[in-house]
């Protein structure tokens, strides 16, 4: 049967989340669903506010920064994810915009970051993407490289990181992949762990997700990546 309405959607999403946490256990006690509203209008998105989700993801910071300021002023309780990669002069931006960023993977991007949160006086929560199938085609600090990685942007760059994100391979099982994203925020201290999207979230939560990624289930496919 056709779904065609954003809060039954909604509704059915949010169930499968809850049944999957309910299953595995914790952690985590709760998982966050973030909707990846990426190449949909703000007309598209409405609906899904108007249902009552609040928690978004954007890639680009200049379409999100087209779109959402809008939608702010039409909807309390915003919090914006970005969650593509980001270019260290989009910074600025991103830090005014961007609840949370979750895609810092190197150190020119904490370092720019952290200059920009200092003279906005602005914090945005930080997540450290792992590129966690070593593909050249994707962003993220190797995973190898990772634990340090997330030590060296608090000690040395002063950014209070909270959780790590990874998108896995696709075409295979995603399971061992999560798996060794749970094992690489533990050993980091991170409290946060972006992973799962529309394929495959309930997987992500039976390792340990705090926060799962849905788009395509939501909103329907895209037309742009």
């Amino acid at each position: 049967m056709a779904i065609d309405n954003a809060a039954e959607r909604l509704d059915i999403i949010r169930s499968r989340i809850e049944r999957a946490r309910r299953r595995f256990g914790p952690p985590p006690a709760r998982v966050e669903l973030v909707a990846v509203s990426k190449t949909f209008a703000a007309d598209d998105v409405r609906p899904f506010l108007d249902a009552g989700q609040r928690v978004f993801g954007e890639n680009r910071v200049q379409e999100a920064a087209a779109k959402w300021p809008g939608l702010r002023g039409s909807y309390d309780g915003i919090e914006l994810h970005l969650i593509g990669p980001l270019q260290s002069n989009k910074a600025k931006e991103a830090v005014a915009l961007f609840d949370v960023i979750e895609t810092v993977d190197r150190e020119k991007i904490a370092v720019a970051l952290k200059a920009e949160m200092d003279r906005m006086g602005k914090r945005p929560r930080l997540l450290v993407q792992v590129n966690i199938g070593l593909e050249p085609q994707k962003a993220g600090i190797a995973p190898a490289e990772a634990v340090a990685f997330v030590a060296r942007c608090r000690d040395v760059h002063g950014l209070a990181i909270e959780g790590v994100m990874a998108i896995p391979p696709e075409g295979v099982p995603s399971g061992p992949y999560f798996a060794h994203m749970a094992e690489l925020a533990a050993a980091a201290g991170a409290t946060t762990l972006s992973m799962g999207m529309s394929a495959d979230f309930e997987t992500a939560i039976a390792m340990g997700a705090t926060h799962v990624r849905v788009g395509s289930a939501l909103f329907g496919h895209r037309s742009a990546p």
